[in-house]
């Protein structure tokens, strides 16, 4: 049981950077399944190499930016689309993978093993028994730092250029954002923590195989499913939480299937698609949303925003320039009593009116600021 809350807090990393790229970029990235490998393809052979395995780890991070990278480029610059982009890199990182895993040893290798090589959970600061309170409480604390990292780079003006890239691509260009820098390099970072999650699955498991990054885009999307299902998406910080526990929830699950004598470990695709298509039939059930909004207090309250499926993104840099719109609106001076401007009820401009502006009435004379007439 231990084993599985394990696994998946590790593969909450993966899931935090589908979320990245799914739900704030608005980008289908099927990178996930080639950009896993190669960090853990590049960490295991480093580490069979005589590195120090934190630096072999950061190694597999940079592998798996980098495979985001060529995906950005495919789409910015090639203007290939996002869906198509990734899926050929995908493609081709089989073969980068096949030939990373071939390094350390002569002719095509497809797996590296490191059973008694030196690894994060081994001998690198102490000894931490997989499938034990101790890994469950350092893993979580790891996973913590990369999710409030994260949550950080969101809340930077960077990360609010990258939100409103996701929510209208055309309003971003139109405000002056590069569109094309903002997902290349959310694609890096979404990437670059799918290949951290690879490098620490890799050091986990024991070994690093051409075939482990089947289906983790699967593994990502159903983490992101039950997370924001659960706890909804109304504050960036408890859609990330959601990620985390919906990733627990989902190896958990996977773990107590497993345990019925009619399922083999062959299945665990079938079951993962059964949970997939569960969690999109809930997290759009009006009864099962009635139920989540009575255990979850912050679903009910007032004075919150509706999720950012449902209305534009609460942290978008235009919520400075509508509270200044909306603040004008009610500071506004109304006409004077029986005297018409040709401009009722005209909504003022958002960037202000400039000082001694005047507008017209009805009988052609300007009227200031105090509304007197000539």
């Amino acid at each position: 049981m231990l084993g599985a809350v394990d696994q998946g807090l590790i593969y909450a990393i993966m899931a935090l950077g589908v979320f990245l790229t799914f739900r704030i970029l608005n980008f289908a990235d099927l990178t996930v399944d080639g950009s896993f490998v190669a960090g853990a393809g590049t960490t295991a052979v480093l580490i069979v190499n005589g590195v120090n395995p934190v630096t072999a780890t950061a190694a597999g991070l940079v592998a798996g930016a980098l495979a985001g990278l060529l995906t950005g480029v495919l789409h910015t610059k090639f203007h290939i689309d996002p869906l198509l982009a990734s899926i050929l890199v995908m493609l081709a990182m089989y073969t980068v993978n096949t030939r990373i895993m071939s390094l350390w040893n002569e002719g095509i290798r497809t797996n590296v093993g490191l059973l008694g090589e030196s690894t994060i959970f081994s001998n690198t600061f102490f000894s931490m028994p997989k499938g034990s309170a101790l890994s469950v409480y350092w893993i979580t604390l790891g996973v913590a730092v990369v999710a409030v990292a994260m949550v950080w780079f969101l809340t930077t003006k960077f990360g609010f250029a990258v939100m409103t890239t996701g929510d209208n691509p055309g309003m971003a260009s139109a405000m002056g954002i590069n569109t094309n820098l903002t997902k290349t390099v959310t694609l890096m970072v979404s990437n670059g923590m799918v290949g951290l999650c690879g490098a620490v699955t890799a050091q986990y498991a024991g070994s690093a195989y051409i075939e482990d990054g089947r289906g983790m885009i699967l593994i990502g999307l159903a983490s992101v499913i039950l997370g924001n299902a659960i706890f909804g998406t109304r504050f960036l910080w408890l859609a990330a939480l959601g990620v985390l526990v919906g990733s627990v929830l989902y190896r958990v699950a996977i773990f107590w299937a497993l345990k019925w004598d009619f399922l083999d470990p062959t299945d665990m695709k079938l079951i993962s698609a059964v949970l997939i298509v569960v969690a999109l039939v809930l997290s759009q059930s009006k009864s099962a949303n009635a139920v989540a909004t009575r255990l979850s207090p912050w679903r009910r309250r007032s004075d919150v925003p509706e999720q950012m499926s449902v209305v534009p993104n609460q942290f978008s840099p235009m919520a400075e320039i509508d509270a200044a719109h909306a603040a004008s609106v009610v500071a506004t001076p109304k006409p004077p009593k029986g005297r018409r401007t040709s401009q009722v009820a005209a909504p003022p401009s958002a960037w202000g009116t400039p000082p001694g502006a005047a507008t017209t009435t009805a009988e052609g004379g300007p009227v200031d600021d105090e509304g007197n007439g000539p």
